[in-house]
């Protein structure tokens, strides 16, 4: 049964929120405004909008990390061939060729453009919300659906794209009685509080693809 009160809100909001950690980070993946941390998290961005188990889509985006891969640079310089073992052997199925070219034709953008560092993408959109999207779904591979999953994690940085709530978030939120925009979460999570937003959101995606309903309403 949805939550009603406004203090059982806020209560539940300090649960989800209280590990101090986003998705990313739940899976250990480090949400620093560096160029390998952003990275990192815009190719798992990719890999978890891809349809099938979220599970597969993070043990490959920890693969291409532990191959050696964890910034656009060093994947850039990766071979084709290689990038096709690594992600088969994470569990990826279906036309991992192409994933693997996706993959590989994402880092050499991000490098030709951008020498690597996303942060030039922010700066080339002074630091515009709008532009920041629209310059990130030229990426290959990233339509509107990872750019907010790239957003949700970004914006405990990026305090300037909050708020940000990607689908899987929104459909916890609605079924929790939480609210039904990402709107309604930023006012639950506090004025200004985009790191504790994002942390809120991330939970609550965990909430949704996990299954977790009865266990957080308990």
């Amino acid at each position: 049964m949805p939550i009603a009160s406004i203090e059982d809100k806020k209560r539940l909001v300090r649960r989800l929120a209280g590990s101090g950690r986003g998705f990313a980070e739940q899976y250990g993946f480090q949400v620093t405004n560096n160029p390998s941390s952003l990275f990192q998290l815009l190719y798992l961005s990719v890999l978890l909008a891809r349809r099938g188990d979220f599970r597969r889509a993070v043990d490959s985006a920890q693969a291409l990390r532990d191959a050696g891969w964890d910034s656009a640079a060093r994947l850039a310089r990766s071979l084709h061939e290689d990038r096709v073992r690594v992600l088969r052997e994470a569990g990826q199925r279906g036309d991992v060729a192409a994933l693997a070219d996706t993959l590989g034709d994402l880092a050499r953008t991000v490098v030709d453009r951008y020498r690597g560092d996303l942060r030039r993408l922010r700066a080339a959109a002074h630091y515009d919300p709008r532009l920041e999207r629209e310059l990130l779904a030229e990426l290959p591979g990233v339509d509107g659906q990872v750019v907010d999953l790239f957003l949700r994690e970004a914006q405990a940085l990026w305090r300037e794209v909050a708020p940000v709530a990607d689908r899987r978030a929104l459909a916890a939120a609605r079924r929790l009685g939480l609210g039904r925009s990402a709107g309604d979460l930023a006012g639950l999570a506090g004025s200004g509080e985009s790191e504790r937003l994002a942390w809120l959101v991330g939970a609550l995606a965990r909430v949704d693809l996990e299954k977790r309903y009865a266990e957080v309403m308990s």
